[in-house]
């Protein structure tokens, strides 16, 4: 796992617990999008950082 994907997933636990903890008249909207933006950027970053190596050669 990179880095940039376990620091986007650190952001979406912290995210996530702040959207939980916040009241619903506050901001836990926001925070529950930014939970949301932060989980499909480490699904990016987790598909970005693997390393599919192509075999050209059929065995």
């Amino acid at each position: 796992m990179s880095t940039a994907a376990k620091s986007l997933l650190i952001l979406t636990l912290l995210s996530g617990i702040a959207a939980m903890a916040l009241p619903e008249e506050t901001l836990s909207h926001i925070s529950l999008a930014a939970c949301g933006l932060f989980f499909c950027l480490s699904l990016v970053a987790l598909l970005a950082g693997r390393k599919i190596k192509f075999d050209p050669v059929l065995r």
